[in-house]
């Protein structure tokens, strides 16, 4: 297993990702979409998630493909972000034809980032803009760390931010994750610089440190944020032919690097979830191990996209948190 050409998720072949975002209101919103509707699955593991349309994608469910997912911040007000994806998409023609009508579908979740000092006292909710403006600058290089949906993220020890990895197997399928860390939990180990996720680091992307060398496995986590306040929210995402039970485990599997690079997480204050979709360009090499490998790289590259997003966080006039760079070598 190898990093992509851009190590960000848009190494799956035809996937885009856009950014929009406000300094003053320390938040923003991130799409990911694709040149044509993509099949995706989510799986739920933390206590408190805010979502939109997710039901539809159940296996059992009558949609079988997607045209957009959007991350955001916002709380329950980022769930709007979604209408302005949805107009965006409309505007080009994009959607589940019925009759002479088309509906753009675009399921999204969304960060708790309402405490980190931006401004919030607006008159008119701001998040359809900024998705739409997300959804229009959508292309195949984005930037990671203080950006989009992860503008005004936190984590429980660190300034949070927006993370990609990708991974290319030995096969030749491609593996990419997109993730918002705004987690309860924390990145690194202890008071140090070290990642949890250091294990699976490919060519020191986020800075080559290695494991930490000691810890006390034992010592027993406080939260540092007040309960709600959390969530991380991801895409992993393949060119291998899946359907939507497939994407639901692959999703489901990817929640181990979840846990792998946040400690703790999945915890009941956290709204921890996976998006998982194909593009369907590559048909499984092996139909039998393949989705076993599949599974292994989307943990592995979702620790990654973690560790890549407080790592690359950029400090901000006003910021509550330090930054990763900002910690003693």
């Amino acid at each position: 297993m190898k990093a992509g050409r851009r190590n960000l998720i848009t190494d799956v072949a035809g996937l885009r990702v856009g950014h929009a975002d406000d300094a003053a209101l320390r938040s923003g919103t991130t799409v990911l979409t694709a040149d044509s509707p993509f099949e995706a699955s989510v799986h739920v593991m933390g206590g408190a998630p805010g979502t939109r349309d997710t039901e539809l994608l159940a296996p059992d469910k009558l949609v079988r493909e997607i045209d957009a997912i959007f991350l955001s911040g916002g709380s329950a007000f980022g769930l709007a972000a979604g209408d302005g994806v949805m107009a965006g998409l409309r505007a080009e023609g994009r959607g589940f034809a019925v009759g002479d009508v088309r509906v753009p579908i675009v399921p999204g979740a969304i960060i708790f980032d309402l405490m980190n000092g931006g401004r919030k006292d607006w008159d008119q909710n701001p998040y359809p803009g900024l998705g739409r403006a997300a959804l229009e600058s959508a292309a195949a290089d984005f930037p990671i760390g203080t950006a989009g949906a992860g503008t005004g993220a936190m984590t429980g020890k660190l300034k949070g931010g927006i993370g990609s990895a990708s991974a290319v197997l030995d096969c030749g399928v491609t593996v990419g994750a997109l993730v918002v860390v705004n987690a309860l939990g924390s990145a690194t180990v202890a008071e140090g610089r070290h990642f949890w996720a250091a294990p699976w680091e490919l060519n020191g992307e986020f800075g080559g440190l290695g494991p930490a060398p000691h810890h006390d496995p034992g010592q027993e986590p406080l939260p540092a944020k007040q309960l709600g306040e959390a969530t991380t929210i991801a895409i992993v995402a393949t060119d291998a032919s899946l359907t939507k039970s497939g994407l639901q485990r692959l999703a489901t599997a990817a929640h181990d690097g979840m846990s792998r690079a946040l400690v703790p997480s999945h915890t009941p204050y956290d709204g921890d979830l996976v998006f998982a979709v194909s593009t369907g360009a590559t048909a499984l090499p092996d139909p039998a191990v393949t989705p076993f490998q599949l599974g292994h790289a989307a943990a592995a590259t979702l620790a990654r996209a973690i560790a890549r997003a407080v790592y690359a966080a950029s400090p901000r006039e006003g910021d509550l948190q330090r930054c990763w760079s900002d910690l003693e070598k």
